[in-house]
């Protein structure tokens, strides 16, 4: 069986690279930054925003996430299914992030929604895959855990972090994974 490999991954790695070189080159990015105060009068920005990242620090972690994680998943579901899940997965991030920010008026930016979106996926249907996290190697199932628990705690302390993007993204991303595991038994079942 022939797997192809994946390219979705390096694409939107692209895309984000161009997005930050943008938004560090025009002023005019803001218009594409996910404002909640603005989401409705502009639909754009629930994509958009995925694409641009705060600083170099930001882009370069979260592309790192994306790079290990987006290339397993990818060759697992295929290209297809990793857009829709990437881009549901950073849409539905980004209303996470509307229904629980503090304030309207303080953009969201960053593919970590869509990148949760990934992480509970991969929790989902390969729990015990293992990932490092600060050189230790930990079950894909634990890392998801935990970072949905750091998340879930930082609704209450509010930060700089997008934790209802976070939430919402890996939301998404569970609901996928069992949708699979779900097709795969259904499909065995049948064979």
């Amino acid at each position: 069986m022939y797997i192809k490999p994946p390219k979705w991954t390096y694409i939107f790695i692209a895309i984000a690279i161009i997005g930050f070189l943008f938004q560090n080159i025009y002023d005019s990015w803001g218009y594409f930054a996910f404002f909640p105060a603005f989401a409705i009068e502009s639909p754009w920005m629930f994509v958009t925003s995925i694409f641009l990242h705060a600083d170099i620090e930001h882009l370069f972690f979260n592309m790192l996430t994306l790079y290990f994680l987006g290339i397993n998943l990818e060759r697992s579901i295929g290209g297809k299914s990793f857009v829709i899940l990437f881009i549901v997965a950073g849409i539905i991030g980004n209303i996470g992030y509307f229904v629980t920010a503090s304030n309207p008026y303080t953009p969201a930016i960053g593919a970590s929604g869509a990148i949760y979106g990934i992480i509970g996926t991969l929790a989902t249907v390969a729990p015990f895959m293992t990932v490092f996290v600060w050189m230790i190697p930990l079950p894909m199932i634990v890392v998801a855990i935990f970072w949905g628990l750091m998340d879930f705690a930082g609704l209450f302390a509010p930060s700089g972090i997008a934790n209802g993007a976070h939430l919402g993204g890996m939301f998404v991303g569970i609901l996928y994974g069992l949708y699979l595991r779900w097709t795969v038994r259904h499909r065995i079942r049948l064979i």
